[in-house]
């Protein structure tokens, strides 16, 4: 779903797994082989311990593996009654997978725009978007930031809507002393390999508090059946293979340590790039303080930047630093999405984000020599080119 990419020339990579699976190999390899010994490939043992720990560690209940975050959003919502008829809710700023699993659903999406200052929902938009036939509501915790929990409950009481999280980009996330996972009936996590906690290929898990959801979703993730044989919903195929779920497993204990070390990078970004403001890098907002667990780290090109988005993405490359862009179209102008309706200047503020914003290297084990190399770069590049501009004017 990103930027999987690797570059060994590059001096600063946008990702690195490097350092979250070198000093586990010795415990995923014994993993993988405790699964080869056992057997069981499909639903085994190591998926059921995976999905009670995971569970719990959101603040949940039950957890249901899936093969993707998408196919995790698109059963979920089935399994929590959503379906035909029923509105949906989302942001336009997402990535694809969150407006898919809606219509894959059977719903009928509904976009609304994004807070500039973030780029997570505008919940004020999402009010005046709810009509008799709104059923869910689907925050997007975004780049790993949190939607205001307080405020999604206050608005989903007020008008009786259940609250489905795409928590894709938030392992642990935390605010308002809630976890991403935990505030709704239902919560979609991914486990793509450059997620905060990924697998070694696809996978995805819903959480849940209510039995009645969890057991659907157990039925629909495996052709509909309650038991072997017996098929009392149209379901499918997507369950979570027990390898990547001991590979998972694995990783789990160690979350909490990687994302405090993002949020640590992070914080050292903010500090470095305040003298880059005048020369339009602004990062987004962090509402949610040490909750935040920045999947991705997003800084904006203001109108002060003397390069657009493009020449300073080639610059930045030549210096040997990757970036990456999320999302560089809005859902609504997708071509896939035109028999929505939807046209250019419907949703404002995620189409400006979408022209402006760049993705810095984020990952654990990102060291402040790197993150300095990157803002330096930046700094270059940025001064270069005001210099530029002045020598063309005068």
């Amino acid at each position: 779903m990103h930027d999987s990419s690797l570059s060994g020339s590059a001096l600063v990579p946008f990702v690195d797994f490097t350092a979250q699976h070198q000093p586990l190999q010795v415990q995923i390899n014994q993993a993988i082989q405790d699964v080869i010994q056992r057997g069981d490939y499909v639903l085994g043992q190591a998926l059921v311990e995976f999905e009670h720990a995971f569970a719990h560690a959101c603040g949940s209940h039950y957890g249901i593996g899936v093969a993707s975050g998408t196919d995790a959003i698109a059963l979920g919502l089935q399994a929590c009654g959503i379906g035909a008829g029923d509105e949906v809710i989302l942001p336009a700023n997402t990535f694809v997978a969150t407006l898919i699993g809606v219509l894959r659903s059977g719903a009928t999406p509904v976009l609304v725009d994004c807070d500039p200052r973030t780029a997570l929902i505008d919940l004020m938009a999402a009010e005046k978007a709810i009509t008799p036939r709104t059923r869910a509501l689907i925050p997007v915790h975004l780049y790993g930031q949190m939607v205001s929990p307080r405020q999604l409950l206050d608005l989903a009481s007020s008008y009786d809507l259940l609250i489905f999280e795409d928590a894709a980009q938030a392992h642990l996330a935390e605010c308002d002393g809630q976890r991403a996972g935990s505030i709704g009936t239902a919560a979609a996590f991914s486990f793509y390999p450059s997620k905060n906690l990924g697998a070694l290929g696809d996978g995805g898990m819903l959480v849940t508090r209510e039995e009645s959801v969890a057991q659907r979703m157990r039925s629909l993730r495996n052709y509909g059946a309650t038991r072997k044989y017996f098929h009392t919903d149209y379901g499918t195929n997507s369950r979570l293979d027990t390898l990547q779920a001991a590979v998972l497993k694995t990783k789990l204990p160690h979350l909490y340590t990687w994302n405090c070390d993002r949020y640590r990078a992070a914080q050292y970004y903010d500090a470095l790039l305040r003298p880059l403001h005048s020369l339009g890098i602004q990062p987004l907002e962090n509402h949610c303080g040490a909750g935040h667990v920045y999947h991705l780290y997003v800084v904006r090109l203001t109108d002060a930047c003397p390069l657009d988005r493009t020449a300073l993405q080639n610059a930045l490359t030549d210096l040997g630093i990757q970036t990456g862009i999320h999302y560089p179209i809005p859902c609504h102008l997708q071509p896939a999405f035109k028999h929505l309706g939807y046209e250019i200047g419907d949703f404002p503020h995620a189409e400006a984000l979408s022209q402006a914003i760049l993705s810095l290297p984020m990952f654990p084990g990102l060291s402040c020599e790197q993150i300095e190399r990157v803002v330096a770069a930046l700094q270059a590049c940025l001064e270069s080119a005001a210099s530029a501009c002045i020598e063309a004017q005068v």
